[in-house]
């Protein structure tokens, strides 16, 4: 359901928020899991949380938890009734240098591998019968990148994973359909590109870190090797690679 609202129906009210077309919020209570949280971890959350941050460029090694934080402040926002939607989008690009080919399908089932990694992460952070409401209300929705000409996106949340497989193009065409309320996290690891130096991962953050574009609520937030946190097997296999390219 889609309605005309801005942050509040009073009209005595001093709120002058825009009154723009979104989708009314999810009802039901979601039961976020807790885990611990490493400091540089905190520090991306309370940034995540300024609600004058717009978009937040995400850059670090495999491991470090990118695809997870960003979905855990997207499944809060949600419960808090700040958005109505976490929209996921990644490249359709293989990971290999040997490629399968197109999928059979239609084209959900042309995406289901693409966004395993958000239901992953949906299992890590909340119970069965969350996940399944938020499926069915279709509150989590996975788009390939090259399908957002066109899209609108109010009060949602934006998770765009595996971002150093987007050209500059690509990733021009994704921050310009951000609309009001909504907030849009952009992840990448520049060492782990597949489109063969086409990437625009790199320029794309170049362009936005500094004071003015902080100013315009677009940050740029970077993890290291010292911030890998799946195993200390990865981190040591990361640090090791890193010095061979």
């Amino acid at each position: 359901m889609v309605e005309l609202t801005a942050q509040t129906q009073n009209e005595q009210s001093t709120d002058r928020s825009p009154i723009i077309p979104q989708r009314s919020k999810l009802k039901s209570k979601l039961h976020i899991y807790q885990r611990p949280l490493t400091e540089k971890q905190k520090q991306f959350l309370d940034l995540a949380a300024d609600k004058s941050v717009k978009v937040v460029f995400v850059s670090g090694p495999a491991g470090t938890s990118k695809t997870f934080l960003a979905i855990l402040h997207a499944l809060k926002m949600i419960d808090e009734k700040r958005v109505s939607d976490l929209v996921y989008i990644r490249s359709v690009v293989e990971s290999s240098d040997s490629k399968m080919g197109f999928l059979p399908g239609e084209a959900d089932q042309k995406m289901a591998p693409y966004i395993q990694p958000l239901l992953d992460k949906l299992t890590e952070l909340l119970p069965k019968a969350d996940i399944d409401i938020l499926l069915k209300e279709e509150r989590v929705v996975g788009i390939p990148v090259g399908f957002l000409r066109g899209l609108n996106w109010n009060a949602k949340v934006v998770v765009t994973d595996e971002a150093q497989n987007m050209t500059f193009k690509e990733l021009f065409t994704l921050i310009t359909r951000i609309g009001e309320f909504s907030k849009v996290f952009i992840l990448g690891d520049p060492e782990q590109s597949d489109i063969n130096g086409k990437s625009g991962f790199i320029k794309m953050i170049s362009q936005f870190e500094d004071e003015e574009s902080r100013q315009n609520g677009i940050h740029v937030f970077r993890f290291t090797e010292d911030d890998i946190v799946r195993s200390g097997l990865v981190q040591f296999i990361t640090k090791k690679v890193k010095k061979a390219l």
